[in-house]
């Protein structure tokens, strides 16, 4: 039987370079592989992790695949539109009493500058205003980044400060940059009207 062609033409869920899709078992491989990148896991705040496998990286995503909630956690990989893995987004610190979230996003070391990061990163804020009511997003990062700093700036995201000696690692303490967006800055930035598919 031959396989049918998929019509993404109406998916929320994509915009004109990438979709956002559920973490599957057969991610473990490239999670197992991004991890070799150490240098990018430092500025996510992850440090250095002990080695893995892809055996291990299966049992420690398990809990996420198919976008599971998990410890308010949403994890989501992000494709190209021809179906590549380029990397990785996640929606946590989500409360619905205060209406805030924040997101997490990583793009592989051989598909960065690309403006994947940033259509993705659109794809979720859309979803958290326009789907799930909330009414801020927080995001922050270590300020050495100057990729995501980059990033939340171009997206819209107001500094909303400093926090210092937050983070430790490669022997050394580093500050967290506070990035903000509100709903109402979302939709003076990207009306719903534009984005309808």
């Amino acid at each position: 039987m031959e396989k049918q062609e998929l019509d993404y033409s109406r998916y929320f869920w994509q915009g004109e370079k990438v979709r956002l899709r559920p973490l599957c078992e057969s991610d473990a491989e490239s999670a197992c592989i991004a991890r070799l990148d150490s240098p990018a896991r430092q500025d996510l705040q992850l440090g250095i992790e002990l080695p893995t496998s892809v055996d291990a990286q299966k049992e420690a995503l398990e809990k996420w695949f198919n976008c599971r909630e998990t410890n308010g956690t949403i994890i989501f990989v992000i494709e190209t539109l021809d179906g590549d893995d380029v990397g990785g987004i996640s929606l946590h610190s989500m409360s619905q009493k205060n209406g805030v979230f924040s997101f997490g996003v990583n793009i592989d070391r051989e598909h960065r500058r690309k403006g994947y990061a940033e259509e993705a990163v659109t794809i979720l804020l859309r979803y958290c205003f326009l789907e799930r009511r909330f009414q801020k997003c927080n995001s922050a990062c270590v300020h050495t980044n100057e990729a995501s700093i980059a990033l939340h700036r171009k997206l819209g995201f107001s500094d909303e400060g400093r926090v210092r000696r937050h983070w430790f690692y490669n022997g050394r303490y580093y500050d967290d940059m506070m990035f903000g967006m509100t709903i109402e800055e979302f939709l003076e930035r990207y009306p719903p009207e534009e984005m309808a598919g």
